[in-house]
């Protein structure tokens, strides 16, 4: 379907009060608010430009707080016109403060901020989706779609059938079963295309502009991406209106990373939080790593690969954003680090088992990255560190199979348990003399 350009125009109209323009990352160069993620002059990426002057003066902290719990509480900074919101509860997740896994790894003040339990598909891409889709219906799209590895089809799939939009998603064809079964539940046409990421992501720009569809992380990219300061804004929230120290966030596209930077430059900008340095260090698998590369490096522009890595989520190897990624790593004295996918399955189940959180592969990366970090000296134990946890270890189960315990299969006597336990409690005393060897 395409756009409805009676339906555009009004909502750009409103939308002026607080969303001014689409700018240029680049260039500068200011467009319409409308569906367009390129300059057209260089060519360069667009981002949504807002009038701060006027936030400052009709959006505070008790405002912020009477509002929905959700990311609809932070409406104003968000490119929507109306209140016509699409709000599935998303946003406002736990910012748990480690105990288990800080003693672990040596410090005192680390929060573990946990997208796994997102509303409604158990990921950070519900915020995006959300955000984009709100617009998407604004616009006057009525089908939309994605390129995706897998978490975001799970969010269009989901927000689209709960707002009774058309929808049809792209995947790899080698996706994890539950992130495949995560889409179809919701009855999308589903394509899956033999092929990594980048090359679903080609054909989807394709498909973009033969059949004018909105395409969350395409031609609504803009919007889409806004979606991802909340989880900037909700842990200064949930650190009582104060910025951390240091952060530690996931890597696909690197927008998420950025966005994240760009929410708490917004709070300040505002006034709600006091300014600070924040260092920002980013997390990849080894097998999909150009962004580490390229900080490693000390390059400003990305070299391209091709993903090898249990760490599907996160194996983008042409990231739209590396750049900006970098560049903010090396002004914020950060570090940008990858991981093995041994070590990424070592961190999903170190989490789990300090802390009781079931991460998926891009949280595994995330704290195995946190962990080599810690190790290297480049974490302060004084710090307040932020994790970035963005979605559900049940949607990537395969990836620990065979590196997990079994059950012990008894029969309904006493004695049959007591064997068992002992047996149990044997293992459990050969893995920690493992451990401390």
């Amino acid at each position: 379907m395409t756009q409805v350009s009676t339906a555009q125009a009004a909502s750009t109209a409103q939308l002026a009060s607080t969303a001014k323009a689409l700018k240029c990352k680049e260039c500068g160069a200011e467009y319409e608010l409308k569906a367009q993620h390129v300059c057209e002059l260089c060519f360069g990426p667009l981002e949504v430009k807002y009038d701060f002057s006027s936030l400052r003066f009709s959006v505070t902290r008790e405002s912020i707080q009477a509002g929905p719990n959700s990311i609809w509480r932070y409406r104003q900074f968000l490119p929507v016109a109306t209140d016509n919101y699409i709000d599935v509860g998303t946003g406002m997740t736990p910012l748990v403060r480690s105990q288990r896994l800080a003693r672990r790894l040596g410090l005192k003040k680390l929060y573990i901020k946990n997208d796994a339990v997102n509303m409604p598909t158990l990921s950070f891409k519900d915020r995006v989706v959300s955000v984009a889709l709100s617009r998407a219906r604004e616009l006057g799209f009525t089908t939309v779609s994605c390129a995706s590895t897998g978490n975001l089809a799970n969010s269009t799939a989901a927000i689209a059938a709960h707002a009774g939009l058309d929808c049809c998603v792209f995947i790899p064809s080698d996706l994890e079963a539950g992130k495949v079964l995560g889409s179809l539940i919701y009855s999308p046409t589903l394509m899956a295309v033999h092929g990594n990421y980048d090359q679903v992501n080609r054909l989807c720009s394709e498909v973009a502009n033969t059949h004018g569809w909105g395409f969350v992380n395409i031609n609504l990219r803009p919007y889409y991406s806004e979606g991802s300061k909340t989880l900037g804004y909700e842990v200064a929230e949930q650190l009582g209106w104060e910025l951390p120290d240091h952060i530690v966030a996931p890597l696909a596209s690197g927008s998420l990373f950025t966005k994240i930077y760009k929410g708490f430059k917004e709070f300040v900008e505002v006034g709600l939080v006091e300014d600070k340095k924040v260092r920002f260090s980013g997390a990849q698998a080894e097998g999909c790593s150009p962004i580490a590369e390229a900080f490693r490096e000390k390059r400003d522009f990305i070299k391209p690969v091709k993903p090898n890595t249990i760490a599907k989520s996160i194996a983008i190897g042409n990231p739209a954003d590396g750049v900006y990624a970098v560049d903010i790593a090396n002004k914020t004295n950060g570090n940008i680090e990858s991981v093995t996918d041994a070590e990424i399955i070592e961190g999903i189940k170190l989490l789990a088992e300090t802390e009781g959180i079931f991460t998926e592969t891009a949280g595994g990366t995330t704290v195995a990255v946190l962990k080599k970090l810690v190790e290297a000296g480049k974490i302060d134990p004084d710090e307040t560190t932020v994790v970035y946890i963005t979605g559900n270890g049940l949607k990537t189960q395969e990836a620990v199979q065979g590196y997990i315990g079994e059950p012990f299969t008894i029969e309904a006597k006493l004695d049959s348990f007591e064997q068992a336990l002992e047996r149990s409690r044997t293992l459990d005393r050969l893995e920690w003399q493992q451990v401390l060897v």
